[in-house]
């Protein structure tokens, strides 16, 4: 039989190394002493998790995949990297599907690789633990091609017999796996956005939808999540704050089920290596129905966002 392909051979070691990475965050919560760094403010937090955490996805997807360009949020020097942080394993599973035919030539140093160790830090600092996720987007031509989105504390409230945790993960041409995909009830218009990072251009953005409801929360992974689940039928984020490694796996995982993500003027996101880190303007994604959303998006708020 021939070897698996390069992508799902990254696939399947990032979803190993997602789940070694949940450990880490359960850990280091558990431990009580979470290590807060303010980065930027009060709003722009970063814990002993989300540096553990890097250091353990970066150097173990660099120590088996050499020549792939990753790209994590934190800031963080890449040689110290104790060896009980290397997760060297994968997912079985992953690597019995066959890749996509447009992905199968792949090299090594085509891929692009976004992590945000710690989606949702703000939320975990404050105890609200499944709005955080662990994201690894995978790009190829500038597109997020494949992803895998880690919820340390999925279940976290469903009692003692319930396995804590899980991971959803998804290739463009193939699909996503480790969820039920679920569509928003019909004719119900209910719009996930951010909890912490509110501006009157995003509150403005959101009353010209006129929701039936409006879900805050932390996180983009987490958004995306509610998308798929069929708990929220748009997230609109009509801000600058987003980056890169916040949208590269949700938004593959959502592309892979027939799903739209872009910024509030409707334009894809690039994810190759030379590209800015910030989505200066803003977020709009949907499972179904984008146009009905990107339509209503007022004038005034796109002009106000430049990309």
């Amino acid at each position: 039989m021939a070897s698996p392909a390069l992508l799902m051979r990254v696939v399947a070691s990032a979803y190993s190394v997602a789940e070694k990475a949940a450990t880490i965050v359960r850990n280091v919560m558990s431990a009580g002493d979470l290590g807060i760094v303010e980065k930027a403010g009060p709003n722009d937090l970063q814990t002993k998790a989300d540096r553990l955490v890097q250091m353990s996805i970066c150097a173990s997807l660099a120590r088996k995949f050499p020549k792939v360009t990753i790209i994590g949020e934190e800031e963080l020097p890449t040689d110290d990297v104790t060896e009980d942080l290397i997760e060297d394993g994968h997912c079985e599973e992953i690597l019995k599907k066959p890749c996509p035919a447009q992905y199968t030539g792949i090299k090594e140093e085509e891929l692009v690789i976004w992590v945000d160790p710690l989606d949702g830090t703000k939320e975990y600092t404050e105890g609200l633990l499944d709005h955080v996720t662990v994201l690894i987007g995978i790009a190829y031509g500038g597109k997020a091609i494949a992803g895998v989105i880690n919820q340390p504390y999925y279940n976290y409230e469903a009692g003692a017999n319930a396995v804590l945790g899980r991971t959803i993960w998804g290739v463009l041409g193939m699909g996503a796996f480790g969820f039920q995909l679920t569509e928003a009830p019909a004719g119900k218009h209910i719009v996930v956005t951010t909890r912490s990072h509110s501006s009157a251009l995003v509150n403005e953005c959101i009353a010209a939808l006129n929701p039936d409801h409006v879900i805050r929360v932390g996180g983009a992974g987490n958004k995306v999540i509610q998308l798929i689940e069929g708990k929220a039928s748009a997230y609109v984020f009509a801000s600058p704050g987003c980056k890169k490694w916040d949208t590269c796996a949700p938004e593959a995982i959502l592309h892979a089920v027939g799903g739209k993500l872009t910024d509030i003027r409707g334009n894809s996101f690039q994810y190759n290596k030379e590209v800015k880190h910030m989505n200066s303007a803003g977020v709009l994604a949907t499972l179904r129905n984008y146009d009905y959303y990107a339509s209503r998006i007022p004038n005034t708020v796109k002009e106000s966002l430049v990309p």
